[in-house]
Parts: C-alpha cells; structure tokens; sequence
C-alpha cells in the first residue's frame, strides 16, 4: 500500500513537472516569437524610413535641378536675348533720328539684322535645352545620336552608340520617359568630359534576358565607388530621380585611373 502511494506521488510529481516544463517553453517560445516578431517589425520600420528618406532626397534633388534650370533659363533671358533686345531697341529708335546719311542708315540696319540673328540663335538654343525638337519629330534613337554627335570632337572626344534594334528599341517604353532616359545620357557625358576627363564613351542599349539595359562606359579618370555613397553631387542625384521616374535601376562602378561603368534597367 505504501508502495502504490510513493509511485502516485511520483506520477503527481512528474505530471507537475512536465506541466511546469511545457509551460516554461510555452512562455520561453511566445518570449522568442514576441521579440523576434518585434525584431522584424522595427527592420521593416527602419526599410520605411530609409524609403521615405531616399525619395525625399530625390524629390529635393528633383526640386534643385528644376530651381537651378529655371534660374539658368532666367539668366540667359535676361543676360543674352534681353540685352540683345535692348541693342536692336535702341538701333531701332536711332533709324527715326533725323539727317542720317545712307551710309549710317545702312550700318544701324546691318547691326539691326546681325543682333537679331543672334537672338534668334539663343532663342533656338534655350528651346533646344528644354525639348530638343528632334525627340518629339523622330524619337529617341535619332535624339541620341544627335546628342552623340554634339559631344564629339574630332580626335579630342569619340562617343560610340550602339542600339541595333535603333527606334523600335524604344518603342514599347512610354513615350513620357523617354526625355528621362535622354536626360541621364546627356548628365553622364557631361560628368564624363567635365570631370572624368573621358576621351572615349560607349553607350550601348540591348534586351539582355526580356529586360531593356543601357550600358555605359568611359575611359576616365574615375573615382572611388565608396565616396559616391556619402558623397553625391547634384549631376548624380538628378540622375538618380530620373531613373526613379523610367521605373529603372541604376549600378555605377568605377576605380582611380579605370573610368566608369554604368548599367541603367528600365521597362
């Protein structure tokens, strides 16, 4: 009888323990899930504010480009075609002075024309920078190339492009990113010559595996990849909001002394 009575208590024991242990996980596994799940939670809050940071930095950068476009047009209306303006004002109000000779007659008329050629010549280059007119009349490919051919100067610059597919390459992307994708050529030749020193660029656009690249390549000076991480100028970021507007992704690598490599994936 006391035997039956020592194993009962065990059994009790056991039950009590194994109770006490099941428990003890139970609360150590809602423990680890709290924590765990609270561990993602603030990952995915910090993801978010890293979101929103980058694109108000590309919406602030997006906004100085836009003030800096709009004060460089401002400064060419006002220093170029309103001085211009000004000449042939005053030209014009010399022609009603009386006893003018035939000869002074001809020379304020000459000047008259010649000012107003050039500001005609600034007028089509101000409208040029804002929408070249051979994007809308025959598409990005021929925009492209006319840009190409801008930048190139005899054996002092050479810019190879490439696009087999020519216009139809560009023909399934929304006519709305097309300007973008023109705009980030344009920032990136101008980085290359300016600064990277670039005497050869290659641009080549292709369908690598049913997605749109354009690879970019320069022999300039370079630059350090990890400086561009804390370090990003205003060229840079415009770039970067554009790729964001064409839906894209951009991956830049470069080294001192081995120029840049630039692989921009749109849709």
């Amino acid at each position: 009888m006391r035997a039956e009575t020592t194993t009962d208590i065990e059994i009790v024991y056991t039950v009590i323990y194994t109770a006490i242990a099941f428990l003890l996980m139970t609360v150590a596994v809602l423990i680890f899930v709290y924590y765990s799940r609270k561990k993602i939670i603030q990952k995915e809050i910090e993801k978010k504010d890293l979101e929103i940071t980058y694109q108000k930095s590309m919406l602030n950068a997006t906004i100085l480009v836009q003030e800096n476009e709009r004060k460089r047009i401002a400064r060419d209306l006002h220093d170029d075609i309103s001085s211009k303006l000004s000449i042939i004002s005053l030209n014009s109000h010399l022609l009603t002075s009386n006893n003018l000779s035939d000869e002074e007659t001809k020379e304020i008329t000459t000047n008259i024309i010649d000012v107003t050629a050039k500001v005609l010549d600034s007028t089509r280059r101000i409208a040029h920078d804002l929408l070249p007119p051979i994007l809308e009349e025959f598409g990005l490919h021929a925009a492209i190339e006319e840009l190409c051919s801008a930048f190139t100067n005899g054996d002092t610059i050479a810019i190879l492009y490439k696009n087999p597919a020519n216009q139809s390459f560009f023909d399934s992307i929304e006519v709305e990113k097309h300007l973008h994708i023109y705009r980030i050529l344009q920032e990136l030749i101008n980085n290359s010559i300016r600064h990277g020193k670039a005497t050869q660029i290659q641009i080549t656009f292709a369908t690598i595996e049913e997605e749109k690249k354009c690879v970019y390549i320069d022999n300039g000076i370079g630059f350090d990849t990890e400086e561009l991480k804390t370090r990003k100028g205003l060229g840079l970021k415009n770039i970067e909001s554009r790729v964001n507007f064409v839906n894209g992704t951009l991956k830049i690598s470069s080294s001192i002394g081995k120029g840049i490599h630039v692989v921009l994936n749109f849709k």
